[in-house]
């Protein structure tokens, strides 16, 4: 039937367009000037000075890494794609779950129930460990089963939750691993190693036990650790979702109990916990402050409280808890890591990004190349986007200079070389209403967000080379090249030879500048949703 409109419904529709229709003549008619202000709406512009220095460059991010657990530690792949990320990114320390679980082979008893103990297998990893200048965050846990007083344990590999039957062997067994680093790599060295008691006992998860149970392991740890050199530093509570800090630091302090630093965790989803399957499935927050806002709080509390000048680590970190969740593999990632790190500051002493490797192994062997792990690199020693993001931070200079763009990092070397490192950060994610299982798993193209105008003046004069690095959507993006090889549960070597090549973080540009007398160096580039660029000006 057909539908009239009254001429009272036709004067109501011509009004209701009126705003649309001057909305479109002004952007038809607008002037040139008008056009070209709003031109420089969609051009950010980073303006720095060669000369004007902020002072030496913070890099606590690339202070510590995280691994699965120590077993896997004992690969030869393992150990190929920690010497790959060492080299590339330099980070200091290592820390892993299950170090005195069962399948280290450290702790039984003979039939008397006298403790036996064996540190081979530790020693073989730690001797890599140092042996490539990284050195051990030590995470003491889980329980050898001998020494446990349940049966209670977590994930694939069996890592026992529950409280030692007997704290006083618990003790044994901490001071006797503490003489054995000792006299295997001198004091000198332990000194400067991190001993954290457990993983996150706030967890039903990973601790059996109550809140004052973890406090009591902690005090007979502390007790063993210190016994053999008061300088050896230990802390905790390495709790998940950053709690426990004012409880840990009130505990101590009533008791007289050594803590040397805190430790903690924090994540930028927004439901549930210990999914290592992802079946729950995961929702991206939409605060601009999560992770960074958790770390920020955990300064200010320890500054607030009886030990205001404790170190602050946080010992895991990511966009994500689960090790199946496709955002770890997507090339958001990459901003995300440098919108987190450059929030946080200075605010604490490390922030050891939870893993450096796919070759992780909570919910057992992965069946798929790609699966939403946690690694900078998938199993087969792939560069996912993320990993840029540490090897970029650790091509910058030593200096920082004054820079009021807050996506961004400008530094100079003792050589008079320049580096730019500059991203967009979008959290494109739709909200609540789609899992990140459904959301990042998708081909996502990246709309464009403009152009970044970067200015450096007084650059000393000469002959440069400037190169321009970026990752983002299909560049350095190799999920989205396994995709388009229509994501076989298998790669053949080739496959992965093709993705590694494709994705190998070549400049997309490398030319011969030179500075002239008096004049800025400037460059200009096209942005998209959350591309990320590093602009190295090398001196010849």
């Amino acid at each position: 039937m057909p539908k009239f409109y009254s001429a009272k419904q036709n004067l109501l529709k011509y009004l209701l367009l009126i705003p649309f229709l001057s909305v479109l003549q002004n952007s038809y008619s607008a002037s040139p000037a008008k056009k070209k202000q709003i031109a420089k709406l969609n051009t950010r512009e980073i303006i720095v000075d060669f000369s004007k220095e902020k002072g030496a460059l913070c890099k606590t991010p690339l202070e510590c890494i995280g691994a699965g657990r120590a077993n896997e530690g004992l690969r030869a792949d393992w150990q190929q794609q920690l010497a790959y990320v060492k080299n590339a990114c330099d980070f200091k320390y290592i820390r892993m779950h299950g170090l005195l679980s069962d399948d280290m082979g450290v702790y039984r008893e003979d039939k008397k129930g006298n403790p036996e103990y064996n540190f081979q297998y530790i020693d073989a990893l730690y001797d890599y460990l140092l042996s490539i200048k990284i050195k051990p965050f030590v995470e003491l846990g889980f329980m050898p089963s001998a020494l446990a007083s349940g049966s209670k344990t977590i994930f694939w590999w069996r890592g026992n939750v529950t409280p030692p039957k007997d704290y006083n062997k618990w003790e044994d067994l901490i001071r006797n691993l503490t003489l054995h680093f000792t006299e295997r790599y001198g004091a000198d060295e332990v000194k400067t190693w991190y001993f954290e008691v457990w993983n996150e006992p706030n967890l039903d998860g990973f601790w059996s036990g109550t809140q004052e149970e973890y406090f009591k392991l902690y005090r007979y740890a502390v007790k063993a650790i210190k016994s053999v050199n008061k300088e050896y530093r230990v802390g905790g509570p390495a709790t998940a979702g950053a709690a426990w800090v004012p409880e840990m630091i009130d505990f101590c302090n009533k008791n007289s109990l050594p803590l040397d630093f805190i430790s903690t965790h924090t994540y930028g989803v927004k439901q549930g916990y210990l999914d290592e399957f992802g079946n729950s499935g995961t929702v991206l927050s939409q605060d601009p402050m999560a992770v960074s806002g958790d770390m920020l709080n955990s300064r200010k509390q320890i500054s607030a409280s009886a030990m205001p000048g404790l170190e602050l680590h946080y010992t895991e970190w990511s966009a994500s808890y689960t090790p199946s969740d496709p955002i770890h593999d997507s090339y958001h990632e990459a901003s995300y890591v440098l919108d987190k790190i450059k929030k946080v500051g200075a605010a604490a002493n490390s922030m050891s990004y939870w893993v450096f490797t796919d070759i992780f192994e909570e919910a057992g062997p992965r069946f798929t190349p790609f699966h939403g792990g946690f690694g900078l690199l998938n199993t087969q020693g792939i560069n996912k986007p993320a990993f840029y993001s540490f090897k970029f931070i650790n091509q910058l200079g030593e200096t920082e200079l004054i820079n009021n763009d807050s996506s961004s990092w400008a530094c100079k070397d003792s050589k008079g070389n320049v580096q730019v490192l500059l991203w967009d950060f979008t959290n494109t994610h739709p909200g609540d209403s789609v899992n990140n299982q459904v959301y990042y798993v998708r081909d996502l193209p990246a709309k464009a967000k403009g152009k970044v105008k970067i200015n450096v003046s007084n650059v000393p004069d000469g002959d440069y080379t400037l190169e321009i690095y970026k990752v983002g959507y299909r560049s350095s993006d190799a999920y989205t090249t396994y995709l388009d090889m229509g994501k076989p549960n298998q790669l053949t070597k080739q496959q992965v030879e093709q993705i590694k090549k494709l994705n190998d973080g070549s400049p997309v540009s490398s030319e011969k500048v030179t500075v002239s007398k008096g004049a800025a160096f400037s460059k200009e580039l096209d942005i998209r949703e959350n591309d990320v660029y590093l602009m190295k000006l090398v001196r010849l």
